[in-house]
């Protein structure tokens, strides 16, 4: 390009820029085609920016969005026994939520964590839990599932979130068919919290 040719559009940028006339300059032919030029240009650079800003603003939600690590123990079920009810079939108060399912629902760790009791006699917490597991999390919440017709992992295996660790059933001290699920603050029986609660504060409802 010739440096007259590289001199003349220069000046037309400058022109179209700062509104002084361009038509006058150089003529009105070519002064059009550069102001459409110029304004795609600029209609790019707007789409730009505010793609960027929709970029920007996604991001942010994502990242404000707390992570998900805590979910319900079984997919389908009804609410029967809840935690503290009273009653003759517990030697105290209830220590659990009961998730009312058929035997051999497919039953998952609420959170991940490590293995900490699975076996019958309630994994070492008593016969009247029948089968169960209890599950070590972080910042030490453990979470107990028990009447459970099989178990699917051991002590010291670790499980991530929604990982199938058995199957409901009607084992040990059990009226029918469901899940007994426990929050605790220790691993043993009689630190039990209440689960529902427990799960609302972690964004999870039953």
């Amino acid at each position: 390009m010739s440096a007259k040719r590289v001199s003349t559009r220069r000046t037309r940028l400058a022109l179209a820029a700062t509104g002084l006339g361009a038509a006058l300059a150089l003529g009105a032919g070519t002064t059009a085609a550069f102001a459409d030029e110029a304004q795609s240009a600029l209609t790019g650079t707007a789409g730009l920016v505010a793609a960027q800003a929709r970029a920007q603003t996604q991001a942010a939600a994502t990242a404000a969005k707390p992570a998900v690590t805590w979910k319900k123990p079984v997919a389908r079920y009804t609410l029967s026994a809840t935690f503290a009810q009273a009653g003759g079939l517990w030697a105290h108060k209830h220590s659990g939520q009961d998730f009312a399912c058929p035997i051999g629902t497919p039953v998952h760790a609420a959170s991940a964590g490590v293995v900490v009791k699975a076996g019958p006699n309630g994994g070492g917490d008593g016969p009247a839990y029948g089968n169960a597991i209890v599950i070590r999390h972080a910042n030490n919440t453990y979470s107990q599932y028990a009447h459970l017709s099989r178990i699917q992992v051991r002590i010291g295996q670790k499980v991530a979130m929604g990982a199938q660790i058995g199957l409901s059933g009607n084992t040990g001290n059990s009226t029918g068919p469901h899940l007994h699920f426990e929050i605790r603050t220790t691993p043993n029986y009689g630190s039990a919290v209440n689960p529902v609660a427990f799960l609302r504060k972690v964004g999870i409802t039953v």
